[in-house]
């Protein structure tokens, strides 16, 4: 994971002895020991005052209290000087004449910073402003700890010369106020955010706590760690949980509660990806306070294990979670039917016109077109649906059209464009049998002169059907399916076309309408511009072109999304895909979609307006521009290099 910006982040909940931080710093070790050498965690978090315990009490205003949990710093410190892991731990610091709260952080026998806890609670159960100082109270800029000068600052940031890790915190209750503090350390450069806590638990509690380490985590675009004491603080009036989660910009990376013993959990954040969301959300930095940081340098890097403790999903436009996919398909649906629908209530046009083949994009063209047509209050014999047989139609495909036509109540006009196309070919002085790429785009402009001409009879729109993966590949025939007058289809990718389908088919019908669309959800995807083979079955596959949507969809979300370069891509997709493509075919298929995506630019130039659904989008109105002949070579020179 060295070249690609990921980092493993550990969590810790220790089982400890209140007021006994001689048997509480023997746990840390042990856990960092595990962490480190078993796990290959770049930081560990340990939980607000872990050395002494938060729930010391009064015991907090012992000095033998105070000496012990330096002396048990000092043997922290020894005995993790040979381990190359970020450790942060609490602890009570005495400084100015008063108390602070501190965070800790430790690297190989140094202690590269304390930062005292800013927000100090003194209401219902807390009430720790009877022991501790505010760090607004600090006038020291350094303490001395284990002989140690170390800088002591509520605004200290703490960077990886080696990588673009910072690091800030934030401590419990800084969290919980209307701007805590990690809201100006991810301005400043921080990308991980550790809190030290103390948590107790009560109804519901949970639940708020995850959501605002989700939205902290998100309003920063950056990783929250969050560790709170385990249930062995839990006395008197007060049950604590160990509740630790990871975070990355509003997405739950990991997460426990109620560990009976002591436990940690771990998680692989992408630093890459969080400095990219920051480059591209202008606004950003669009308001900077005026803070004096102070920046402690130290030299980590990144670790080189390929083990990636991360889910990468394969498909990630399609939500795994089924009720999740359904919910966010209806949502999809109602999203692109109101784009239509207003464009046809805004230019007073009572008719659609869509062109309908029998496979998905067509059959989700029309199902948006239906939706819209709802809306409107219009009769559905106002579409005018069209199926173009040609060269390469299928029975299959093409009664699928007809039912669908028919059942859905459009107005359905069948119109061969076999007489015109051969007429075509005697007028240009191309043989039939020549099955170029001639053969196919003029079959595919053929038809979109018929969708035109009868949209111009019908006075209405001719509906696109081209959807997002196409126009990444240029898989469309400039100025034929390319072409239309709204691409209702524009911002969906190929693999969530067919979920879209196949989740109208079951919510939204019964009989043969459901049973044509749960077949076209099963057809493969084809053009159907060449001849079927001897049996009338599919013989042109779009999939043997352009290689599988699966790979070029995950190509196209990490590229455009994240920003991630070919060779992280390569690594992700090998991780996605172990098991149903070999490195090879992802490889080519990767070095293919690039040349593609580059050389098909002058299509996306052009497109029609359409519906944006997604974070990926292809407009050249706003989400994507670049020049039509730019250079690939550099993506491909890293590929090659693989």
């Amino acid at each position: 994971m060295k070249n690609f910006e990921y980092i493993r982040v550990a969590a810790a909940v220790p089982v400890i002895k209140v007021a006994n931080p001689m048997f509480n710093v023997k746990e840390i070790v042990s856990m960092v020991k595990i962490a480190y050498e078993d796990n290959k965690a770049t930081v560990i978090l340990f939980p607000e005052l872990c050395i002494t315990g938060y729930t010391c009490g009064d015991l907090f205003n012992q000095s033998v209290l105070i000496k012990g949990a330096e002396e048990a710093l000092g043997v922290l410190l020894e005995q993790t000087k040979s381990i190359n892991i970020l450790i942060a731990v609490g602890m009570p610091v005495k400084a100015d004449n008063q108390l602070f709260n501190c965070a800790v952080l430790l690297l190989k026998g140094k202690i590269l910073g304390a930062v005292p806890k800013t927000f100090v609670p003194n209401y219902n159960e807390f009430y720790e402003k009877r022991w501790f100082a505010s760090s607004i109270s600090r006038i020291s800029d350094e303490v001395n700890l284990c002989g140690q000068a170390v800088p002591l600052n509520e605004n200290l940031l703490f960077k990886d010369s080696r990588s673009t890790l910072c690091i800030g915190f934030d401590i419990c209750e800084d969290l919980w106020v209307n701007i805590p503090p990690s809201s100006y350390h991810t301005m400043f450069g921080a990308n991980l955010i550790l809190n030290l806590s103390a948590s107790n638990e009560i109804i519901g509690k949970t639940d708020y706590r995850r959501d605002i380490v989700k939205l902290q985590s998100a309003k920063g675009i950056a990783a929250y760690v969050f560790s709170s004491a385990g249930q062995t603080e839990s006395t008197t009036d007060l049950v604590f949980s160990g509740h630790s989660i990871i975070a990355e910009n509003g997405i739950i990376v990991n997460e426990n509660k109620f560990p009976e013993n002591s436990n940690i959990i771990y998680g692989d954040i992408d630093l890459g990806k969080l400095g990219n969301d920051r480059i591209k959300l202008n606004t950003y930095m669009g308001r900077r306070e005026n803070i004096n940081y102070q920046y402690v340098n130290f030299e980590l890097g990144f670790s080189e294990n390929d083990d990636l403790k991360r889910e990468v999903d394969p498909m990630p436009f399609v939500p795994s979670n089924l009720k999740e996919r359904n919910k966010r398909c209806r949502e999809i649906l109602n999203i692109q039917s109101t784009g239509l629908y207003q464009r046809l209530y805004k230019i007073a046009a009572k008719k659609a016109v869509v062109g309908i083949s029998g496979g998905l994009d067509s059959t989700l063209a029309l199902l948006v077109t239906v939706e819209a047509f709802k809306k409107l209050k219009l009769p559905m014999s106002n579409i005018v649906a069209v199926t173009m047989p040609g060269f390469g139609t299928t029975s299959r495909t093409y009664n699928n059209a007809i039912t669908l036509m028919e059942e859905l109540g459009v107005t359905t006009k069948e119109i061969s464009i076999k007489d015109a196309v051969i007429q075509h070919f005697k007028d240009i002085s191309h043989e039939m049998d020549v099955h170029d790429v001639t053969y196919e785009n003029s079959q595919a402009r053929e038809r979109t002169q018929i969708l035109m001409d009868i949209a111009n009879q019908e006075e209405g729109i001719v509906v696109g059907t081209g959807d997002l993966s196409e126009l990444a590949l240029g898989w469309a025939t400039y100025n034929g399916d390319h072409m239309s007058m709204y691409g209702v289809n524009s911002g969906i990718p190929k693999t969530l076309v067919r979920y879209l389908v196949k989740w109208y088919a079951e919510e939204e019908t019964t009989g043969e309408v459901q049973k044509a669309l749960l077949d076209v959800c099963e057809t493969p995807v084809s053009p159907e511009l060449l001849p079927p083979d001897e049996d009338g079955n599919i013989a042109q596959f779009t999939e043997t072109a352009v290689g599988s949507y699966n790979l070029n969809d995950f190509f196209l979300y990490n590229m455009l999304r994240n920003g991630y370069e070919p060779a992280k891509i390569y690594f992700l997709a090998k991780k996605a895909f172990k098991n149903e493509f070999s490195d090879e075919v992802i490889l080519e298929t990767l070095k293919k979609f690039y040349k593609r995506f580059f050389t098909q630019q002058f299509k996306r130039s052009c497109m029609p307006d359409g519906v944006k659904v997604g974070s990926v989008s292809l407009s050249p109105r706003g989400d994507w521009r670049m020049p039509s002949d730019a250079s690939y070579e550099l993506w491909m020179e890293q590929l090659n290099n693989l």
